[in-house]
């Protein structure tokens, strides 16, 4: 992302909610953030008409937009986009002349058989878009996933669409700020090599890794099952990645007692939580919301300790929300 920005004339589009790495990343350098809305009311999915009114309007006040992120599977929402959202975003970018920035880090967890993984390259190659038709940076990494599960780091990016003298200049910026990193190479080359049939490791091999994301599948709806049981509270269905983002509808007298305390609603909520039952969830502040609703990102938990956190969850939302009743 680095690579595309000259100063403050220059943005690119980025999801609201999204990982906060991105908008940091633009405030670092300079840039102009470019927001477009997910829409929660469609499982967290994307609006080509939302994306062109977003770019037309930053077009209209002297922006050069240059790119567009999107991350799939989310994070913080836990969506998995559809192929034909992907195949609009394709042709969106390349008759816009933007640069695509996929992040795809969550692509091996996935919940749902409605919704198969798909790469931003893959897609762009099954339309016949080539290397001189469309710009691409896909993102892949050990460290998020059920591999690393945000412990060992590694990762890389592909860089397509670019002549030879702009990659050179793309790995010499990302060479500048790396250090090696052995480990975190050498468990990156077994992601991108895992067994096949026929090795003497494939068999196990293919049970730790079933085991592992079914048990993600089986905690993230559970949970999904008692975020939607809280009074006031909506989640939608964990598709993909470690996350679910459920919203709260806080009562007034709440948020009026975060405003005292000079602290944001969500936030409030979340200080709470963790103050009486040692849960940690993320306030959705963090990640951007559409004004005036509030959310929380709550990472999925290992299934023997899901009894002892909906119980706990459940108890505390009961108490908050007779603690401040309307």
């Amino acid at each position: 992302m680095h690579v595309l920005i000259r100063d403050e004339k220059d943005g690119i589009l980025c999801p609201i909610p999204s990982h906060s790495l991105y908008t940091n990343s633009m405030v670092l350098r300079g840039a102009t953030l470019v927001p477009y809305y997910l829409d929660e009311s469609r499982g967290w999915g994307m609006s080509i008409s939302n994306l062109k009114k977003q770019l037309n309007g930053a077009r209209s006040k002297g922006i050069s937009v240059r790119g567009l992120v999107v991350i799939n599977p989310g994070n913080p929402t836990g969506h998995v986009l559809v192929e034909e959202d992907q195949r609009e975003i394709v042709e969106f970018c390349r008759n816009e002349d933007l640069v695509l920035l996929a992040d795809e880090v969550y692509q091996e967890n996935i919940y749902t058989d409605e919704n198969k993984f798909n790469s931003f390259k893959k897609i762009a190659r099954s339309i016949g878009y080539g290397e001189e038709d469309i710009s691409l940076v896909s993102f892949h990494s050990v460290s998020n996933g059920y591999y690393g599960e945000c412990g060992r780091r590694g990762g890389y990016m592909e860089v397509t669409g670019f002549n030879s003298e702009v990659r050179k200049q793309v790995y010499k910026v990302a060479s500048l700020s790396s250090c090696s990193n052995i480990s975190g190479q050498i468990l990156m080359s077994l992601v991108m090599n895992p067994p096949k049939v026929g090795d003497e490791s494939y068999t196990s091999y293919q049970a730790e890794r079933d085991r592992i994301l079914s048990s993600f599948s089986r905690c993230a709806e559970a949970m999904v099952c008692t975020f939607n049981r809280l009074e006031g509270a909506t989640c939608s269905k964990a598709e993909g990645a470690m996350f679910l983002f459920p919203s709260v509808r806080l009562p007034k007298r709440a948020i009026a007692a975060a405003e005292e305390r000079n602290t944001k609603p969500d936030t409030f909520y979340a200080l709470r939580l963790l103050e009486k039952t040692g849960i940690v969830v993320v306030p959705g502040s963090v990640f951007g919301q559409v004004p005036g609703t509030w959310h929380f990102r709550c990472t999925i938990p290992p299934q023997e300790k899901i009894p002892l956190i909906v119980s706990h969850f459940m108890a505390f939302h009961q108490a908050f929300m007779e603690e401040f009743r309307d």
